[in-house]
């Protein structure tokens, strides 16, 4: 059973820290790696070109690791918003299909659908959580029509956890692409590509994967393998390793994925944040991490249900959105986050809370008294 690993961060004392799904806080290890990296171009004579792929190529291998995929299927990319582009950039769509987005989905997976949208006529389907299952509605917005499902793995205001299995099947029966951003659950909750197998997977870096901010991953599947990257950066082209002949241009890429990474994906402080904070988390293992936030709020839930709140029953307890009901004073309850020092995320109409390993019952007793203080 893993244990509460605060010790690992530098929280400051008293500060109840509920909030990873915002952000992460950094892994002394993390800030310790990139710290050292970045002092390397103190003097620039200790950059050999071997550095420009060493630690690229060990970040996919963990990541591809994590997620049960190959490393060739992996691109290092800046932003969640800039893999969906790329997605898209290699997809053909006509003016009588429909794409499926899900009702308040992270930005970033909608706006470039919307242009998809605008240029070719196709129509976007949003799928409202209405108090059904929203899996469900899912499945019956799916039609012979629909040539792209692009939706969260968990949904990042209310934590609703969909069945992505059973969407994938139905997007596969009527031919079309499965696009998922998984920013809000890879890290906290094990995910397999080769049992979802989806056509390509965006996440953001930054979160339930404790790197720094500026930093994504995107697996991509068959269908995109060979596809047009969003920019023709140099290091992605064949022989890119051997810097005496990089003036032998070549229209061929790198095999795989290689050919999506971002410029300057090297980023040497960046890549080795990245590649501790992967390993760190692959150590604690996701399964572990979710087992360990289960038995963290294992009181918590039921309690907070029987006073009045709301909560959806198809979550995980690594994030989690609280409806407040009427009798709840919502003043009151922001004036008491705020004086305990209990950092949330208000995100719609949900007070959204997402623990980690750095969490311990006595932030979620401090979380709970303000819940109870502010019941009318």
């Amino acid at each position: 059973m893993l244990l509460c690993q605060r010790d690992q961060f530098s929280l400051p004392q008293g500060q109840h820290y509920l909030n990873c799904g915002f952000l992460s806080p950094l892994l002394i290890s993390v800030e310790r790696a990139g710290i050292e990296t970045l002092r390397l171009k103190r003097d620039p004579t200790q950059v050999k070109p071997s550095i420009f792929f060493e630690g690229i190529h060990a970040v996919r291998q963990l990541f591809a690791k994590l997620i049960n995929g190959e490393s060739n299927q992996v691109a290092l990319i800046p932003a969640t918003s800039y893999g969906i582009s790329t997605i898209v950039k290699n997809i053909s769509i006509t003016s009588d299909q429909n794409i499926v987005v899900i009702h308040e989905q992270f930005p970033s997976n909608v706006y470039a659908w919307r242009r998809l949208s605008y240029q070719t006529g196709a129509t976007i389907h949003t799928v409202i959580h209405d108090g059904r299952d929203w899996t469900e509605k899912i499945l019956e917005t799916i039609n012979d029509q629909t040539a792209v499902v692009a939706m969260e793995t968990v949904h990042w205001t209310t934590g609703y956890c969909f069945d992505l299995q059973i969407i994938r099947q139905r997007a596969h029966e009527v031919g079309a692409l499965f696009i998922l951003d998984g920013t809000q659950s890879i890290g906290a909750v094990p995910f397999d590509v080769k049992t979802v197998r989806p056509d390509a997977v965006v996440c953001a870096g930054y979160k339930w994967l404790m790197g720094p901010y500026g930093t994504a991953y995107m697996y991509v599947g068959e269908h995109f393998m060979d596809g047009v990257p969003l920019e023709e950066t140099w290091i992605a082209r064949k022989g890119s390793d051997q810097f005496d002949g990089l003036v032998n241009y070549t229209d061929e890429y790198r095999e795989g994925a290689f050919r999506f990474d971002r410029g300057q994906s090297s980023a040497f402080s960046q890549t080795a944040m990245m590649r501790e904070a992967l390993r760190q988390v692959m150590e604690w293992d996701p399964a572990q991490i979710q087992m360990y936030c289960t038995e963290l709020l294992s009181n918590f839930l039921p309690t907070v249900k029987s006073l009045g709140y709301t909560v959806d029953q198809h979550v995980l307890p690594h994030l989690f959105g609280i409806g407040i009901p009427d009798h709840v004073c919502k003043d009151q309850l922001s004036d008491q986050l705020n004086q305990r020092r209990i950092s949330v995320s208000q995100r719609g109409g949900s007070l959204r809370v997402s623990p980690n390993v750095y969490n311990h019952q006595e932030d979620i007793q401090a979380l709970l008294d303000v819940l109870q203080s502010a019941v009318k």
